[in-house]
C-alpha cells in the first residue's frame, strides 16, 4: 500500500512579503489590520500569513 499522496498547499505570504507586493510600510499592514481595512490575514501560530490572491482581490476592490 502506498502512501497518499499530499495536496499542494497554496503559498502564503508573510508580512514582509505582502508589504513589499503593496509596496506599504509593515506598520501600515498591522494598522489596516487592527482598523479591519486591509487585505484579510491569518494567523498561523504567532505569525501572520496572507493569501497572495486574497491580497490581489482585496487590492482590486480599492481601485473600483
Amino acid at each position: 500500500m502506498t502512501a497518499p499522496t499530499p495536496l499542494p498547499l497554496p503559498e502564503l505570504w508573510s508580512i514582509q512579503d505582502t508589504a513589499a507586493f503593496l509596496r506599504v510600510p509593515v506598520g501600515t499592514l498591522y494598522q489596516w489590520r487592527h482598523r479591519r481595512t486591509g487585505p484579510r490575514a491569518f494567523k498561523v501560530g504567532r505569525h501572520l500569513r496572507y493569501d497572495p490572491a486574497d491580497v490581489r482581490a482585496w487590492l482590486e476592490d480599492q481601485a473600483a
